[in-house]
């Protein structure tokens, strides 16, 4: 491992199928005013919006109700979010939901009392709060983002085309809370429970593939990336298995709780080219990681071989006998492509809606990072995308 480094991280999670009941713990620690966050009204078909409710009342809450989150947040709807909170007076935000839910809650959190445009401050020219904020809690729905315990906030811009994700930096922009019920995630369609599952493994490998010194987070990514392949399968194959479900609930939380990453350097290099595909084409999240995952690590391969190699030897099983590191490598993304396929995944941008002519706006919205294996320059993206659409 090398640099130093903080570790803080102050959300408080309930998991299991009586999770719920944390919410009588936690709710009169804050004040009356609950603005209730949540997405197109699924939980009201499911029950949970009911037990919600009962537990707010029964808390003595004034409830104001936020609906209509959609699964790539944008920033009318945060400025809306803004106006009602600000209406509301409200001293708590609870998001049931996905991910998007949960991040669309923290952006919401620094937005309330910021006088200045939330968009151009926060993500344009990326500044932190310096206002007061407001403390969230959320009811998790879907495992994937792990934006039940981070202090990341992605908003997407359909005017600009832009969907960017900041990632703040004070802890107080963390989740309090967190209610992890694995049950709550089994009425997802497959479609968006594989995105889950895939956006969970990448978040792993975006931490995973740079570096080459001897970091303890990279035998924690092994770790839990064998519990994703071994768990989305058993998921794929019955999404009512509870161990299953609850095993990758679990890790979507580890992946992407700040731990992973201390210590060394990461890269979210895949996350920049499918949250630039995104943008364009409002897909699903996961997928748009599925599709240029594949491309993007072919590309890098050869600047990071060493690591690519241990990739295959310590989470695919590969056994190197005989290869070249280069080959042993090449063989592990193959068996990661089967187990991509063998979930169902999207695997290119045209099946996302992506055309040629999006390509060079795509490649210009795409925020390059400096953190893994090569820096890439736009002719490489351009290359990468054009790879993504076969």
């Amino acid at each position: 491992m090398f640099g130093n480094f903080t570790y803080c991280n102050p959300t408080k999670l309930y998991f299991g199928e009586d999770a719920l009941q944390g919410l009588r713990t936690e709710l009169p620690r804050y004040g009356g005013n609950v603005l209730l966050i949540y997405g197109g009204g699924s939980i009201r078909k499911n029950g949970i919006y009911d037990e919600v409710l009962a537990l707010l009342r029964e808390a003595g809450k004034t409830v104001t109700e936020l609906p209509g989150v959609m699964p790539n947040p944008t920033v009318d709807k945060l400025y809306e979010g803004v106006r009602l909170a600000r209406e509301s007076r409200a001293e708590l935000l609870l998001a049931v939901g996905g991910g998007s839910v949960c991040d669309y809650a923290k952006a919401l959190s620094v937005s309330v009392n910021c006088r200045e445009d939330p968009w151009e401050k926060y993500y344009v020219r990326f500044e932190e709060p310096d206002c007061p904020t407001l403390p969230v809690g959320c009811v998790l729905t879907m495992a994937g983002t792990g934006s039940e315990m981070n202090a990341g906030a992605v908003i997407t811009n359909p005017g600009t085309k832009q969907k960017i994700g900041h990632v703040f930096a004070d802890e107080r922009i963390m989740p309090r809370f967190a209610v992890l019920n694995p049950r709550y995630t089994m009425t997802l369609p497959h479609y968006q429970m594989v995105a889950g599952i895939y956006d969970i493994f990448n978040h792993i490998c975006e931490q995973y593939f740079s570096g080459e010194d001897d970091s303890t987070s990279d035998y924690l990514s092994e770790g839990l990336m064998r519990s994703v392949i071994h768990s989305g399968r058993l998921a794929n194959r019955n999404p009512q298995d509870y161990e299953a479900r609850s095993n990758l609930m679990w890790a979507a939380t580890w992946a992407l709780n700040t731990l992973l990453s201390r210590g060394k350097s990461t890269d979210w290099m895949v996350h920049m080219l499918g949250q630039a595909v995104g943008g364009y084409t409002n897909a699903t999240h996961g997928m748009t990681l599925a599709a240029v995952s594949l491309p993007y690590y072919r590309h890098i391969l050869p600047y990071g071989v060493e690591k690519f190699r241990r990739f295959a030897v310590h989470v695919w099983g590969i056994d190197p006998a005989g290869k070249t590191d280069a080959q042993t490598a090449q063989e592990g993304l193959q068996a990661m492509e089967s187990w991509m396929r063998e979930l169902g995944l999207v695997m290119n941008t045209s099946d996302l809606g992506v055309t040629p002519g999006m390509l060079p706006g795509i490649a210009d919205a795409t925020i390059v990072m400096g953190g893994g294996y090569r820096r890439l320059e736009r002719d490489e993206i351009l290359e990468i995308l054009k790879e993504s659409m076969q």
